[in-house]
C-alpha cells in the first residue's frame, strides 16, 4: 500500500537520503528526454520500426538505466539487434555504443545551451534533511552526474554521488538493479534498511524495492503515481517539498 505524507512513523529509523539526480532533484530528465527523441526517433524511421519513437518510450524503456542498456531495450522493444561495438564508438555507426553516444553528445549539447536550475524548492529539502542530521547522497545512472550537480550548485551538498562513472570502475549492475544503492548506504554508513531512496523512474523505484531499503518513495514527474506504486513505492509524492510535510525525521 503506497503511504501517504504524514502521520506514518517511518522517519525516525531513517539515517540517509539517496537521490536520483536527473527529474528529482534537477529538471534535466527533460534535456535527456529531448536528447532521446532527437536520437533514437530518426534512427528508428530509417530502420522502418514501428511504432515511431514516442515519449512513452522514454519512461518504459530507458528512464533511469545506464545510457547503453537504454539503448539496448528500445532496440529490443522493436525487435531490432545491433552489435554493441564499444563504448568509446562515435556517432554515425550502426552500434549500441554510437547510439549511446550520439544521444550523449545532444544531451551535452542542450545542457551547454540551457544550462541547469534545481527543481524549486530542492535546496530548502536538502537543507532541513541535513539539518536534522540524515546523510545525502546522489544515485544516477548518468555519467554527467557531477557536472550537471556543479552546474546546479548542488554538488558540495551531498557526501557521496554514485553515478555511471563510478558504477563502471566499481562494476556495478545498473538499475533496476539495487546495487548502485546499496553500495552507497554502505558507504554512507548505513544499512538499506536505514536509508530512503527518492526516484521518478520505474527502474529506479524497482531497485529500492529489491534492495530492502526502509523507505522508497516515488517522484511523479510523468511516469504516473499508480506505476511508481505498482513498482513499490511506499509513498509517492508530486513535489519534493512534500517530503517535508511527513513528521519531521
Amino acid at each position: 500500500m503506497v503511504r501517504e505524507a504524514g502521520g506514518d512513523g517511518l522517519w525516525p529509523s531513517i539515517k540517509a537520503f539517496l537521490f536520483d539526480l536527473d527529474g528529482v532533484l534537477t529538471p534535466t530528465a527533460d534535456l535527456h528526454r529531448q536528447a532521446w527523441a532527437a536520437t533514437m526517433g530518426p534512427f528508428l524511421a530509417g530502420r522502418g520500426a514501428v511504432p515511431p519513437y514516442s515519449q512513452d518510450d522514454y519512461f518504459r524503456h530507458i528512464d533511469g538505466k545506464p545510457r547503453f542498456e537504454g539503448v539496448a531495450s528500445l532496440l529490443e522493444s522493436r525487435g531490432l539487434r545491433l552489435a554493441f561495438g564499444s563504448i568509446s564508438d562515435p556517432p554515425g555507426r550502426a552500434t549500441v555504443g554510437a547510439l549511446g553516444n550520439a544521444k550523449n553528445a545532444e544531451f551535452s549539447r542542450l545542457l551547454a545551451e540551457g544550462g541547469v536550475a534545481p527543481y524549486p524548492g530542492t535546496a530548502a529539502v536538502l537543507d532541513a534533511l541535513a539539518g536534522a542530521g540524515r546523510r545525502l547522497g546522489v544515485v544516477s545512472s548518468s555519467k554527467n552526474a557531477v557536472p550537471v550537480l556543479a552546474a546546479a550548485g548542488l554538488l558540495d551538498r551531498f557526501e557521496l554521488v554514485v553515478d555511471g562513472v563510478l558504477a563502471a570502475r566499481q562494476r556495478l549492475a545498473g538499475k533496476p538493479s539495487p546495487e548502485t544503492f546499496v553500495y552507497a548506504a554502505a558507504h554512507l554508513g548505513c544499512d538499506p534498511a536505514e536509508a530512503a531512496v527518492v526516484e521518478d523512474a520505474i527502474s529506479g523505484v524497482e531497485a529500492g524495492r529489491a534492495g530492502g531499503f526502509g523507505l522508497v518513495v516515488g517522484l511523479d514527474r510523468g511516469v504516473g503515481r499508480a506505476a511508481l506504486a505498482a513498482a513499490g513505492a511506499d509513498l509517492v509524492i508530486d513535489e519534493l517539498p512534500a517530503l517535508l510535510a511527513a513528521p519531521t525525521p
